[in-house]
């Protein structure tokens, strides 16, 4: 089942749209992980971009525990607060949960899962917050060394780039990680990089590069991975 609401959002200064994916009987009493999507793509896009209305029942079909997934819009802000005063985080915190509590999912703990943007927000989200955070699934995560080899507004300073730095962190305790990229990716050396950091229970570094194509095949992996990881924290 998917369903889709759209809310003006304080923390974002802007309308914004949550899409949920729960299983054929409703989602009342799951567990959530959040989508988190890459730059240039929103909510109902990320969706349809990796067919999680597909990948989900099927992931449930072949006995993975069942979950909700929630996909939210972040805009190009790197899923971290900026100096504009937009903060998608605090709408994760603040306005998206209250919102999936509502409508009876449970929100105690949650998972996340993103693509390049959105995979870096994940991992972030989970080192910011390792207390919400069980898991985190992050495929071809935009990262970079130091801020001057950062994508164009994807950081407001060096400050800012500093203070949600991941590479060169220890993993946050009680996370679990799964990172995928693959080798002809542009971020497959700091992919490396982040699985020598973040030591990930899952990892694959194979085949593939910054597309679609390479986050559909490895996203029923990353929904296997979330979804035990929300069972254990059941």
């Amino acid at each position: 089942m998917v369903a889709s609401t759209t809310f003006t959002s304080a923390a974002r200064r802007r309308p914004v749209t949550m899409v949920t994916v729960t299983p054929a009987g409703g989602g009342r009493g799951l567990p959530v992980c959040l989508v988190l999507h890459g730059r240039g793509d929103d909510a109902r896009r990320a969706v349809g971009l990796l067919g999680l209305d597909r990948l989900l029942p099927a992931a449930i079909d072949a006995g993975v525990a069942p979950f909700a997934l929630a996909a939210v819009d972040g805009g190009e802000t790197y899923w971290h607060p900026r100096a504009s005063g937009d903060d998608p985080e605090a709408m994760i915190l603040d306005e998206i949960r209250p919102r999936l509590a509502a409508a009876g999912l449970r929100t105690t703990r949650l998972a996340a899962l993103g693509w390049s943007m959105g995979g870096y927000g994940a991992l972030l989200l989970a080192r910011r917050h390792p207390d919400l955070v069980v898991a985190a699934a992050a495929s071809s995560p935009a990262m970079w060394r130091s801020y001057g080899a950062s994508a164009p507004g994807a950081f407001d300073s060096a400050a800012d780039f500093a203070a949600h730095r991941i590479l060169g962190t220890a993993p946050a305790p009680e996370v679990a990680y799964r990172i995928d990229c693959g080798d002809a990716d542009p971020f497959a050396a700091v992919s490396r990089r982040a699985v020598a950091d973040l030591r990930p229970q899952e990892h694959s570094l194979g085949p593939g590069g910054h597309t679609p194509a390479y986050w559909r095949a490895v996203a029923p992996a990353q929904l296997a991975f979330v979804g035990a990881a929300l069972n254990r924290a059941a």
